[in-house]
């Protein structure tokens, strides 16, 4: 299909299109809505940004203006499962700017805000209810919603669902819902896990796969850095100090370390906000609305988070740290290069995440290119470690003369010590120890009398924690 008026789309919709830029359909979507048009249930395997939500969004929107009947009080006539509560937000989003001039009704419900909200924004029921599958075990608990009336399910990311897991939530949900139903799945990865999902869900469904499984998108500039652990916070502020960096994407592996992020680079005149699973709904709602807005030019995320941020304009993702899981990897470049735009991604590397890179590359079949770091960052990551001495320092003997303690120390002199201070046994075993001073034991308990009145010599002192 060239244009979307081939797919015999509402006037209404082709006109939403129209406002939202939108001339030519993606292959996705020209593979795709021909089926769910026909009530077919289908699985879609597409990249990140290729245009997923609207090869299922236009279809439903369509189908649902052809049957006027109205969702019953607390049910909804299409389900829409995502796994994080900025994609759901964005879904939702999606099929209100498509069908915001048709006389359909669209709802999102996810953790972290209130439920009597969402409680009586359910009461009169909903033609398509966008959810993440916590909040509406939740509803449903609370006899808030029934699932009874369900004609059409979507499960969106469904790879990143299963990861998060939700498959026991996904089971419980799908025992709500009628035998009798449409069930679209879309993933950006085909798992093993996918596969046998398809099997139980889906009635001799199509298989839509655009690219292979796993690849990354082609017009992403993809590089590697290593660096050590310590000095990536460095080397990420001086990289985001270029001109290029205009809209940056930083990656973190957990919700600690994406705040440490964000201080360090406000310790260096960047500014960044974060957005994880610690953060409340209204904090990660302002981070996402200032970054697509531009007063933000920096959003540090989790993997979690990752899924729904569909931002236009991002020019740079950084994977401050790569992830554990190679699929993660895919879908995090997938966030700049959208829509056919071009993008560059940045992975900084230590040696212990090595064999991360190599899982990365054996997934996706693509070697990375290797950037060196700035002059000032090229430092090794594993400095090497300090020779002992080949012959030690001569020991004292008992009973040799001491310099004076004002004076200059020769080679092999000690400072004359008290026998008051508790050490005077602890000398005479040195001297009596032909070993050199590196293969010593250090001396047990305390040196000194505890002020405090330890009976069993502890000592009582507690180091500083960095």
């Amino acid at each position: 299909m060239s244009s979307f008026s081939d797919f015999g789309l509402l006037p209404t919709i082709l006109d939403a299109l129209a406002r939202e830029g939108y001339d030519t359909p993606t292959p996705i979507q020209s593979q795709a809505i021909p089926h769910v048009l026909a009530g077919r249930d289908l699985c879609g395997i597409a990249q990140t940004g290729t245009g997923k939500t609207a090869a299922f969004a236009l279809p439903i929107l369509q189908r649902l203006s052809q049957q006027p009947a109205r969702a019953a009080r607390g049910t909804c006539r299409v389900l829409v499962l995502g796994p994080t509560r900025e994609l759901a937000s964005q879904i939702a989003q999606s099929f209100k700017s498509y069908g915001g001039r048709l006389p359909l009704s669209t709802a999102v419900v996810f953790g972290g805000v209130p439920l009597g909200a969402q409680q009586r924004q359910l009461a009169h029921g909903v033609d398509i209810l966008v959810a993440t599958p916590g909040r509406l075990l939740d509803l449903i608990d609370r006899r808030a919603l029934s699932l009874s009336g369900v004609q059409i399910l979507v499960l969106d990311e469904a790879d990143r669902m299963l990861d998060l897991g939700f498959i026991h939530a996904l089971k419980r949900i799908v025992k709500m819902l009628p035998r009798q139903r449409q069930t679209l799945l879309f993933s950006a990865t085909m798992p093993r896990t996918i596969a046998a999902l398809s099997e139980d869900y889906l009635n001799d469904p199509v298989k839509v796969v655009v690219t292979p499984p796993a690849t990354t998108v082609e017009r992403v500039d993809q590089a590697v850095t290593f660096v050590p652990s310590e000095r990536k916070r460095e080397l990420l502020a001086t990289l985001l100090h270029g001109q290029n960096f205009e809209r940056v994407l930083v990656f973190t592996r957990t919700k600690h370390g994406a705040d440490k992020v964000v201080r360090h680079l406000s310790q260096a005149g960047i500014d960044s906000a974060a957005i994880h699973g610690n953060k409340s709904q209204p904090q990660r709602e302002r981070a996402l609305a200032g970054f697509r807005a531009g007063h933000t030019r920096v959003l540090v995320a989790t993997d979690i988070a990752s899924r729904g941020i569909d931002v236009e304009g991002v020019s740079h993702v950084v994977n401050f740290e790569l992830p554990n899981v190679p699929e993660d990897y895919v879908h995090r470049i997938g966030r700049t290069a959208r829509a056919g735009a071009a993008g560059s991604a940045i992975s900084l590397c230590s040696d212990e995440e090595r064999p991360y890179l190599r899982d990365i590359e054996k997934l996706t079949r693509v070697p990375i290119p290797v950037v060196a770091a700035p002059a000032a960052m090229r430092l090794a990551a594993n400095p090497p470690a300090r020779r002992a001495p080949e012959h030690p320092a001569p020991q004292p003997r008992r009973g040799a003369p001491q310099q004076a303690r004002g004076g200059r120390q020769g080679r092999g002199t000690e400072r004359p010590k008290h026998a008051s201070n508790g050490n005077r046994h602890h000398d005479m075993a040195v001297a009596a120890d032909p070993r050199p001073a590196f293969l010593r034991r250090p001396p047990q308990g305390n040196s000194r009398p505890n002020p405090r009145g330890n009976q069993q010599g502890k000592s009582t002192f507690q180091p500083v924690r960095p």
